[in-house]
């Protein structure tokens, strides 16, 4: 089979196309026929050997990918034969080799993929969308808040401007550039604000009319998270869930402290430990999707085309969540 090889930590242009032995299942295992594979920004971090949040440094020769959408293949033993098939979708977890034409997962970790669903979307579900549903739920978003998302134009603040939405809030989307601003207001953003304009928090300011921020979904960190958190008012929430940016919020607790501002942070054993754990989770999203009630934006590259699509999430060129095609 093809798969996408990383031999060495280091720039994108170090993930290869290679022919490999396509793997059996062992027990418990289930070997998918890959047709769509989710790109995350934690595997830039992994492709150059950066230890990020819970997820180890892999050991060489890799293969990178945890989200993967297609058909069951063939079964490991202890594995009923009739799933061989099945179009499922599975979060590998802590494994990986999703960038690959086959990869292997427990078969506790799959989800059937419901009628019309296509595996880009079923894809994109089940670990970003999770992760928004998460993130909404921790943050207890009612329509009686102004919603600010940061990020807004990628796989899960698009999903997170929906959710918001669709919970009654008042959405403010953040994004980089015209064509992504475009994108979040078509989301269904009442305001949407490009971050590469001076002064961006000030155009939020006058659009709000006067109203503060409640709830700050903010994922970027830096400069533009501490402004996402000075956009907050007094009794908000800052729901912080990652540092695009390279570094976190400077002096967050102090600032947040001051300010009255609660710091939440969704991920990690507050999501895994939730009732149903992360795969219930994964469960809603993939459904919701499949009922219109999200919709992810997908960006497609093909399998071979992985050092590019590493290359183009790295340099903000890509809107919604990335997806390998092999």
């Amino acid at each position: 089979m093809h798969a996408i090889v990383l031999d060495e930590f280091g720039p994108p242009e170090n993930l290869h196309l290679e022919e490999v032995a396509t793997p059996e299942p062992g027990p418990g295992q289930v070997r998918i026929a890959v047709e769509a594979a989710g790109v995350h920004l934690v595997d830039t971090a992994l492709r150059s050997g950066r230890v990020e949040g819970p997820f180890p440094v892999p050991q060489l020769p890799a293969t990178l990918g945890r989200e993967v959408a297609g058909v069951v293949h063939a079964v490991g033993p202890g594995v009923d034969p009739a799933l061989v098939g099945t179009r499922v979708v599975a979060h590998l977890g802590h494994a990986s080799g999703g960038y690959a034409e086959f990869a292997l997962t427990d078969d506790t970790a799959l989800i059937p993929l419901p009628d019309g669903l296509s595996a880009q979307v079923a894809v994109a579900m089940v670990g970003t969308g999770r992760t928004a549903l998460g993130i909404l739920e921790v943050a207890a978003v009612t329509a009686e808040d102004v919603v600010l998302v940061t990020a807004a134009a990628g796989g899960l603040g698009t999903l997170l401007v929906q959710a918001a939405r669709a919970a009654g809030a008042f959405v403010v989307g953040v994004a980089g550039g015209p064509d992504k601003v475009e994108a979040v207001a078509e989301l269904g953003a009442d305001l949407a604000v490009d971050y590469t304009a001076e002064d961006w928090p000030a155009t939020i300011r006058r659009g709000l009319g006067g109203r503060s921020v409640t709830v700050a979904l903010e994922s970027v960190g830096g400069a533009n998270g501490r402004a996402a958190l000075d956009l907050v008012g007094r009794g908000g929430r800052l729901v912080t869930y990652g540092w695009s940016s390279g570094g976190a919020i400077p002096d967050l607790d102090e600032v947040a402290a001051a300010a009255d501002v609660a710091v939440l942070n969704p991920l990690g054993p507050r999501m895994a430990n939730r009732p149903g754990g992360l795969k219930a989770l994964a469960e809603v999203a993939v459904a919701a999707a499949a009922a219109g009630e999200l919709t992810p934006i997908v960006t497609t590259f093909a399998l071979a085309e992985a050092a590019a699509a590493h290359t183009a999430l790295l340099e903000r060129r890509t809107t919604g969540k990335v997806v390998l095609l092999p």
